[in-house]
């Protein structure tokens, strides 16, 4: 049996991993972390909302390469609030979650909201609070996960500008709290202003979460794509220092045809590869809440600021000795690992405690054996009792994945037999219509033309003739594959002249930006289907 101490849930009563984390934390880590002021050097507290909320996506980038039509691509649907244009139009941290009735909440409402995990964001100042905050939209990609759309970067020539608020911290609390950092890069933009620099910094410590993305690559030829893929590599390289080369996903996030197909493939191959690590994250999303536990739990915090108060003096030379101890913080980081056989990647950035304690007061506190002996035993016994129940809500992960929008039959191959794109499968019938005017009938003579000049056998295009065609409209295979499925309406595997136009007609709709339905509505099942059986 698993028992923890008095005033806490047993671990057997506890059937969901982030109900046993949260009651881990404060019974075990939030004591310590009070204790030694925890908060005054690194991450805020956390409350229940930073365990109970959907996995979150933080979306970064400079001035116009695409993050808000990303996430259009995304969601497949505008959110109130978004500008998208060729200078900076988001001047905001927009975060977009799920809710039945559309609307926007301001960043002061929302740090006084206790059930979303944003009240830590207030000591960042009213300038900041200001430019934040809540989109609420009935979107069913949103019921699994939730987006937060930022500020461009500033380039070069802005790069004086003052925001008003320190950006690249505000960067730094939502990379520490969300599941997944998209990096936009844009193939027509590689220079690194101070900014990027900043910003790429503060995302330091959390590169197993980060995925950078070279949008808008179907701008440039493949030659010049070389170049260009070869350029970002170098310059993310000098500002990351790290030695394991970064991972860049290569495509164009968004619903317009694309200028140049030569490597169309490639493309629909990073974006799955991108869009199923973004579907998975609910299922992960027990697993990160873990590792940041950990993370937060080994950090060598309560040592550094134990042997700080052993070598202050009580009354005499306290300002001498502070700036002395500052200076040796490297010396004492390595007595500490030595001392307590601690690894020197649990120790906080050095020059950044250094910066932080020249503005305390030094009024510390030494060891405490309990807190130091609960931590022990959360670290070796407690996270050990929880993985039994990670697994089986590994065992239901089929539940937890990302649905909606683009997630909808994008992880098949792109072609199966009977299907031309992807999988095959029910979109579901639509109600009964009589009588009612099919909204394709004013476009299909245009699409009738293209229809008999495919030459159909017997009134019908096969998959395979109708496939080259909708490729050549150059919308992701992932959306053909959907527009498909919502065209064979009889199922039969190929397409009369009424399912070619309604293929045609929902090519046009996506686009123009718009997002697909997950069942076919009355108004665009042909008239010759109305009458078919549901089953």
């Amino acid at each position: 049996t698993y028992s923890w101490n008095r005033g806490g849930k047993c671990l057997k009563e506890v059937h969901i991993v982030s109900e046993a984390l949260k009651t881990l934390y404060r019974q075990k880590l939030l004591p310590l972390e009070k204790y030694y002021g925890f908060s005054d050097f690194h991450s805020s507290s956390l409350e229940d909302a930073d365990f109970d909320n959907k996995p979150m996506i933080l979306v970064v980038g400079q001035c116009s390469t695409g993050k808000t039509t990303s996430i259009r691509y995304l969601l497949e649907q505008e959110y109130p609030g978004s500008r998208i244009g060729p200078e900076p139009t988001t001047d905001s941290f927009t975060a977009i979650m799920h809710g039945e009735i559309e609307g926007i909440i301001h960043g002061n409402t929302l740090t006084v909201d206790s059930n979303k995990p944003f009240r830590k964001l207030s000591p960042f100042g009213t300038t900041f609070l200001n430019r934040f905050q809540c989109v609420h939209l009935p979107n069913r990609v949103l019921e699994s996960i939730s987006i937060i759309d930022t500020p461009g970067i500033l380039s070069v020539a802005k790069r004086k500008i003052s925001r008003g608020y320190d950006f690249p911290a505000v960067i730094r609390w939502f990379a520490e709290h969300v599941d997944r950092i998209i990096l936009l890069c844009d193939a027509h933009k590689l220079e690194i202003s101070d900014e990027f620099s900043h910003t790429i910094m503060a995302l330091r410590g959390n590169e197993d979460k980060l995925r950078v993305v070279l949008n808008k690559a179907d701008m440039v030829d493949s030659q010049e794509l070389m170049r260009v893929y070869g350029a970002l590599m170098w310059s993310l390289g000098k500002v990351f220092c790290t030695p394991e080369v970064l991972r860049v996903y290569i495509g164009s996030f968004w619903s317009s045809p694309m200028r140049m197909t030569d490597n169309w493939k490639l493309f629909e191959q990073e974006e799955q590869d991108l869009f199923a690590g973004i579907q998975n994250l609910p299922r992960n999303s027990a697993l990160r809440k873990l590792n940041d536990l950990v993370k937060r739990a080994q950090l060598a915090h309560a040592y550094i600021i134990s042997s700080l108060k052993e070598d202050m003096p009580l009354v005499f030379c306290r300002e001498k000795k502070k700036r002395d101890l500052i200076y040796d913080l490297p010396i004492i980081y390595s007595r500490i690992q030595q001392r307590y056989q601690i690894s020197p990647g649990d120790f906080p950035d050095c020059a950044k405690m250094q910066e932080q304690l020249m503005s305390h007061d030094f009024k510390f506190k030494g060891l405490k054996p309990k807190l130091l002996a609960g931590l022990d035993e959360l670290l070796n016994t407690d996270i050990a009792k929880l993985m039994p129940l990670l697994r089986q809500e590994e065992d239901q992960a089929d539940k937890l994945l990302v649905q909606g929008g683009p997630f909808l039959g994008s992880h098949s191959g792109p072609f199966t037999e009977g299907n031309p794109f992807n999988h095959y499968g029910s979109n579901g019938e639509s109600d009964h219509v009589s009588d009612e005017e099919w909204v394709v009938s004013k476009d299909k003579p245009k699409y009738d033309e293209i229809f008999y000049n495919l030459s159909p056998h017997e009134g019908k295009l096969s998959g395979i003739k109708v496939k080259g065609w909708m490729m050549s409209t150059r919308p992701p295979s992932s959306v053909l594959g959907r527009i498909w499925k919502l065209a064979d309406v009889d199922h039969d595997g190929m397409l009369d002249d009424e399912e070619f136009a309604l293929a045609g007609h929902l090519i046009e709709v996506k686009l123009e930006g718009f997002g697909l339905p997950h069942e076919l509505p009355a108004q665009l099942v042909p008239p010759s289907k109305r009458q078919l059986p549901k089953g």
